[in-house]
């Protein structure tokens, strides 16, 4: 079954919609972190189910206005990028943990992060696009950056003592503390501030450089997976856009339960070994035609067996360690 649909999804009408949509929701996340606070749980709950209903029923919309297999293509694209998007958070509890930063002020720094990774993704898709139009070996491409990245992910998750994160090392913050001076204190949601008669960036900005140059690593990554699951940019972006718009609240539903799926990570590569594979599988098919494909329907039932048993085994773990 070809990877790349012979007619976009993506209507300029739709198109436009989605775009509206999404800029909507996050005009409605800034004025939320307006004014900065912690986070309950009830909060972060109800917001997420708001953000796990509003891409299942759009996925329903597709599934009967476009068809079952586009949304097939829907819902296993999201699920994919719903899964990397947790090993975003993990990074971003990471560095909101190095960096400090108090909690009134973390739902601020990861909408900034969300909002970077919308534009970065949406720049990766439309390059993405233009190869597959231009170049049949550009799945051949996508397929071995997914391969070697399975082989990080699988490496980080035997070595789960090695990810704190720290601050001077990173190449971002060098730079910035090369290009001016740092203050050592929060001042709110502000970027600068003045100190001893000089303009001084905050640690509020040194980690929003940080997790946005994060964002480019996980671009590279999850916008091939899920040119693995439909070549429709439309498709690709809407999955990379319903799965990142939810993660300001979900982080503060699952921060406390990240270290708990100590084998997430084992998952994740599995994952992309298998879409990575797909693609790989799907280049040679258009070289030689006897080579076999993997169906859409195939994946998503590998995907939700490999997510599965992960969390089973993660939490039968934590249960043997208590």
């Amino acid at each position: 079954m070809p990877l790349q649909a012979p007619e976009t999804v993506g209507t300029p009408g739709l198109w436009l919609g989605t775009i509206a949509v999404i800029l909507g929701l996050v005009l409605v996340d800034f004025l939320l972190t307006r004014r900065p606070h912690e986070v309950s749980m009830r909060e972060a709950l109800g917001w997420s189910a708001f953000y796990v209903a509003l891409p299942v029923a759009f996925g329903v919309w597709l599934w009967q206005t476009r068809g079952g297999q586009i949304g097939l293509e829907f819902f296993t694209g999201y699920l994919v990028e719903k899964s990397l998007s947790v090993d975003n958070l993990f990074v971003f509890l990471l560095l909101l943990t190095a960096f400090a930063v108090p909690r009134e002020l973390q739902q601020r720094v990861l909408l900034i992060g969300v909002v970077g990774a919308l534009v970065l993704r949406g720049v990766f898709i439309a390059v993405g696009a233009a190869l597959i139009a231009s170049f049949s070996w550009a799945f051949l491409l996508f397929g071995v950056v997914l391969l070697l990245t399975a082989v990080k992910v699988w490496r980080d998750a035997r070595s789960p003592g090695d990810h704190a994160v720290d601050i001077g090392s990173l190449a971002s913050v060098r730079l910035l503390r090369r290009l001016a001076p740092v203050s050592e204190r929060y001042a709110g949601t502000r970027f600068t501030v003045r100190e001893a008669g000089r303009r001084a960036l905050t640690p509020l900005a040194l980690v929003v450089v940080a997790i946005l140059a994060t964002d480019v690593v996980f671009a590279v990554d999850s916008v091939p997976a899920v040119y693995g699951i439909t070549g429709d940019p439309y498709l690709v972006f809407a999955t990379n856009a319903f799965a990142l718009l939810g993660l300001r609240a979900l982080y503060f539903v699952v921060a406390g339960a990240l270290s708990a799926l100590r084998h997430l990570g084992y998952g994740l590569a599995a994952i992309l070994v298998v879409i990575g594979v797909k693609l790989v599988l799907h280049w040679a098919h258009g070289v030689w035609p006897w080579v076999p494909q993997i169906p859409t329907l195939a994946s998503l039932g590998v995907i939700v067996g490999i997510l599965a048993l992960v969390t089973t085994t993660s939490l039968v773990a934590r249960h043997a360690d208590a």
